[in-house]
Order: C-alpha cells, then sequence, then structure tokens
C-alpha cells in the first residue's frame, strides 16, 4: 500500500472515540497507550492527518531548523564548560544561568528529536512515546521559566532583603535547583499519567491532538504567572537600584560606592534582557495555545501553522548564550580562552591588542563603566556585601 493510499483509507474511516477501559478489561489503558491507530483516528478528527507534512520526509525547513539545534547545543555548551572551569562563576547567580543554559541545551536536542520523529514517523509513535516526545518540550519549557523565577528570587533575596547566600547555603540553591527539575517533570509527564483525550475526542487540542485543551491551558496559565511574578520582582528592584544610583551620582565622597551600583544594575539588565527575550520569543506560541482552547475543531486555520510558532520559541534557546556574552564582560573572557586561548594572550601572558578590545566591547554605557571594577560580578552574586554596605548603597532598602 502506498503512503498516499494509507492516509486516504484512514481519513475515510469516521472516527470513534477509543475507550480507556471498559467494564470487562477488553481495552486496558495499557493497550490504548500502544495503538497506533490512537494516533491516526486523533489527527484524523482534528483534520491534520492530510497535511502535507505527514506523507513526506524531512523538509528544507525541518533540515534548516535541526542545522540551528545544533547551534544551540554547541553554544549552550560552551557557556556551561566556561561556568564550570572559571571559579569566579561558582556562585549562586551564575549556577543559575548556568541551569537555566542547561535547559537551553536540552531544549535543542529535545527539538532535534522533535523535528526527526515528526511527519510521517508520527504515525509509527505509540501513544506513549508520543507524550514522551512532546512531554519533554513541556519540560524544558517549565525548566526555562522556573529558572528565570529562581533567578528572580536570588537577585531580590541578596539585594532588597539583605540575605545574600553565603557559601554554606549552596547547598539549598541545589535543592531548589533540583527541586525545580522534578517539578517540571511531573508537569511533563501529567499527560501520560491520564490528564489527556483519549477517548474524549471534542476536548483534544488541535496543536497537539492526544493532549486535552484543559492540561494545555493548565500549563499556559501556570507559566503566565510566573512570568507576571518575574516581572513585578524586576520592577520592584529596578525602582530601588535606580532611584539610589541617581541619589549617589550626586554626591562626590561617594563615588565608589555610585561606581558599584552602577556595576550591578548592569547584572540585573543582563537578566531582564534574558527574561524580555523569553517573554517575546514564547509569547506568539502561547498565544496560538490559548486560541487552540477556545476555537472549536476545524474551525482556525492558523493552528496547522503551529510549527512557525514553534521556530520562534526555539530562537529563545539560541539567543540567550549570545546574550551572555554581549554583557558580561567576565563571561566574554571565559569564552574566548576557553575558545581561543592564543587569541587573549601572548606566550608571556600579556593581554593582546584583540584581546582588550574584545573584552571591552559592552552593549551598555553603564556596563562599560562597571568593567573597571573587576570581579564585583563575585561579590555582589555571592552576597559579600555586608549589611551595612548595602544600607549604604542602597538606604531605603532596609524600611522596606
Amino acid at each position: 500500500m502506498t503512503t498516499d493510499s494509507f492516509f486516504t483509507t484512514k481519513a475515510a474511516v469516521a472516527p470513534s472515540p477509543v475507550p480507556m477501559a471498559s467494564s470487562g478489561g477488553e481495552i486496558s489503558m495499557f493497550s490504548v497507550y500502544q495503538s497506533k491507530e490512537v494516533i491516526v483516528e486523533h489527527y484524523n478528527y482534528t483534520g491534520k492527518l492530510n497535511a502535507s507534512k505527514y506523507k513526506a520526509g524531512l523538509t528544507g525547513e525541518a533540515i534548516a531548523v535541526l542545522l540551528i539545534c545544533l547551534l544551540i547545543i554547541a553554544e549552550n555548551t560552551v557557556v556551561l564548560v566556561a561556568i564550570w572551569k572559571n571559579k569566579k562563576f561558582h556562585i549562586p547567580m551564575y549556577y543559575l544561568l548556568g541551569n537555566l543554559t542547561l535547559s537551553d541545551l536540552l531544549a535543542g536536542l529535545t527539538y532535534m528529536i522533535n523535528i526527526i520523529t515528526s511527519g510521517a514517523n508520527t504515525f509509527n509513535m505509540t501513544p506513549v512515546l508520543y507524550f514522551l516526545r512532546e512531554g519533554c518540550v513541556f519540560i524544558m519549557l517549565a525548566a526555562s521559566v522556573i529558572s528565570l523565577l529562581a533567578i528572580a528570587i536570588e537577585r531580590h533575596v541578596t539585594m532588597v532583603r539583605m540575605k545574600p547566600y553565603q557559601g554554606n547555603k549552596q547547598g539549598r540553591m541545589f535543592l531548589l535547583i533540583g527541586a525545580s527539575w522534578l517539578l517540571s517533570m511531573f508537569l511533563g509527564v501529567l499527560p501520560v499519567l491520564g490528564w489527556n483525550c483519549i477517548g474524549q475526542l471534542d476536548k483534544c487540542s488541535t496543536v497537539l491532538p492526544l493532549y486535552a485543551k484543559s492540561y494545555i491551558l493548565f500549563c499556559i496559565t501556570i507559566f503566565s504567572a510566573i512570568l507576571l511574578s518575574i516581572v513585578v520582582l524586576y520592577v520592584r528592584i529596578f525602582r530601588i537600584v535606580k532611584a539610589n544610583t541617581q541619589r549617589l551620582a550626586s554626591v562626590p565622597q561617594r563615588k565608589g560606592l555610585y561606581r558599584k551600583s552602577q556595576k550591578y544594575m548592569a547584572l540585573l539588565k543582563t537578566v531582564t534582557i534574558v527574561l524580555g527575550v523569553f517573554i517575546a520569543c514564547w509569547l506568539p506560541l502561547f498565544a496560538l495555545l490559548l486560541l487552540d482552547f477556545f476555537c472549536p475543531v476545524r474551525g482556525c486555520n492558523v493552528l496547522y501553522k503551529a510549527d512557525y510558532f514553534l521556530g520562534t520559541a526555539i530562537v529563545n534557546s539560541l539567543l540567550n548564550p549570545i546574550i551572555y556574552t554581549l554583557t558580561s564582560k567576565d563571561m566574554r573572557k571565559a569564552i574566548l580562552k576557553l575558545l581561543c586561548r592564543h587569541c587573549l594572550l601572548t606566550k608571556d601572558g600579556k593581554m593582546k591588542r584583540f584581546g582588550m578590545a574584545f573584552l571591552d566591547f559592552s552593549t551598555t554605557k553603564t556596563d562599560a563603566a562597571s568593567h573597571r571594577l573587576e570581579g564585583l560580578d563575585t561579590t555582589v552574586s555571592s552576597g559579600n556585601f555586608t549589611p551595612s554596605t548595602i544600607k549604604v548603597i542602597y538606604p531605603r532598602i532596609s524600611r522596606i
């Protein structure tokens, strides 16, 4: 039987809900999860069965995305190795950035697997494998969002509450990172645990035909609430830091504290840019999934173009390592040493002109001015500011 005749035959079959289990136990949940016919039925019901992408192999667009995924994996691997090899980065702030980088790296790998197993290969999968394939995307998304929240909380605790992480409390931070991954994995496996629409075709998503619309709405609601919380935290921190930076600039005796305040503002800008890029890249897909919830089956043609929206989201994992490099002098130095040490230093250990130009490159005037304070990233992020120092820089904090 040819591929076209296979799809024509399947499309002609009227969809009939597959029961999760019968009273006599004839069809168990296990057997349903192992039935390839379930996927064909759901794709036929939602109108995706006859799409051209499900009748052919990898398209040119898919190959291009695969190459982007390879670049994502390479970029984030370099950043992770740089953080691991540089002791200056062995502090809470960079551990959290490293966790975000790890989620981006795994996201690139997940996207590659998703693309390779999509198209006509989708109908060679069982529902269990389908839930595993799509669930990994939800897990990586959840891990990224929770990592951004952890970074925001760390910044807030360090400067606003004057309770910075100390070295002997880093174990608690690693426990938090581990818990975030467990929570992300739990969220991703909910469909295979039963929160799906197998046997209830009228409740199925068009974008993800085996997923219940209610589950997708739940995930979008959770992610949106977390992102809103992050925005609130950063707005609060920025208002305090900006107000006191302006105040210190007018006091000649406190120019040193003013430059430290500039350095901290540069750090905030880095993580805020990461947050802004995340929202910009994922917002189109979030909007599409919300439309999927409200739109009746076969009622919105844009839902069949979900690959383009996912492609926009994939770009986020590509941009994050670039943001780290462009906004952090220390990260630029670590990456250049890792990739091309002889480009940065001469044989006698002196800095080359190219190395100086690369390190002095800045995305903002604030960042450029703050680069004169070597090692302050470590001081701020690890909490080496004493409470009294923080009070001098940000006296309004003590009244919060």
